[in-house]
């Protein structure tokens, strides 16, 4: 990425006389097709392990597995959706062309990440690293929607940006709860803790089913934005994407059962406490906003609508510019 911005700051002194790094001036450019093609491939390299895209992924789940409950909220929360601001902000309109060439390799590594995702989640026994990779999946989807280059498609995105920060984050904020009374992450220490924690349980069960898209939550307004952009510019992409919905619901919906429902085995777990009021008063207003962004996007999605629009437009436009000019 630093190789990039220094390659751009050079570009705009060589056209103008003088170094600049300011973004409207550098959107101004209008940069040969090959020039494009080298920053595009170094922004992409950069930001591609900053979402983190398939198959640049793997430092993720270590990441969140060993730092502590409040590491892995921020990251999940803010960090991971520096990668994917950085394509809509910086990648998509500095290098038009070049995004809008690889817009459909963006799409297949972004549909292998969803399903991968998905199907690692399915296996792992450690609950945190479950929902760390749930993350390389539902990034997956705002990677999509990113490369539709359809306007409803990247609000999709931004949107689903938001709701992956509350969703996942609040269940790696339970995830930590739950460790801090048993000392353990592995799911099959668990079962039956509804008995014994009924409202850690109904909080768990809201953004267990927000993270899988259920109508009303969150996550179902990001991804079905995402899935009409998709299916308008790469219906293949789409279709295979619904795969990863379907699975997602499988994974999450069979940890939940395996960590809140069944028997009681464990002696040692009739003896922990439901939330503390501090607990409380942190996780209840993430799943009142998960429930508002879920029934009403609206004045999320009208805040992000100009800028989505006016930053496509730059794209298409720039795009335009260099095909009239046959470079």
């Amino acid at each position: 990425m630093l190789a990039a911005f220094v390659w751009l700051g050079v570009e705009h002194h060589q056209v103008t006389g003088q170094m600049s790094f300011a973004l409207p001036d550098l959107y101004a450019l209008g940069l040969e097709r090959q020039t494009q093609l080298f920053i595009f491939a170094a922004l992409f390299l950069g930001f591609a392990i900053k979402v983190p895209m398939w198959p640049l992924h793997t430092w993720l789940p270590d990441a969140h597995v060993e730092a502590p409950t409040g590491g892995s909220v921020i990251l999940a929360g803010v960090l991971l959706k520096m990668g994917a601001y950085g394509f809509l902000r910086l990648a998509w309109p500095l290098c038009p062309e070049a995004a809008t060439g690889a817009a459909g390799l963006v799409a297949l590594l972004a549909v292998i990440g969803i399903v991968y995702g998905a199907l690692v989640a399915m296996a792992q026994t450690d609950l945190k690293k479950l929902v760390a990779y749930s993350s390389v999946s539902h990034l997956g989807f705002v990677m999509l929607g990113l490369a539709s280059m359809e306007v409803v498609g990247v609000q999709g995105a931004v949107f689903q940006m938001l709701a992956h920060g509350l969703s996942t984050g609040a269940l790696f904020m339970v995830v930590g709860m739950l460790y801090e009374r048993c000392h353990t992450r592995r799911i099959e220490d668990f079962g039956g803790l509804w008995q014994q924690m009924p409202v850690l349980g109904a909080l768990f069960l809201v953004v267990t089913l927000a993270s899988i898209g259920l109508p009303g939550l969150n996550g179902f307004v990001g991804e079905f934005l995402i899935l009409v952009g998709a299916f308008r510019s790469m219906p293949v992409a789409a279709g295979v994407a619904l795969l990863g919905i379907v699975l997602g619901a499988a994974y999450m919906l069979r940890m939940f059962q395996r960590v809140m429902f069944g028997p009681l085995t464990r002696p040692e777990n009739s003896r922990l406490l439901d939330l503390s009021r501090r607990e409380f008063g942190v996780l209840v207003p993430v799943v009142v906003l998960i429930i508002i962004m879920g029934v009403y996007p609206r004045p999320f999605l009208k805040t992000m609508e100009a800028s989505v629009a006016r930053t496509m437009a730059t794209v298409a436009a720039g795009t335009d510019a260099a095909r009239r000019v046959g470079r």
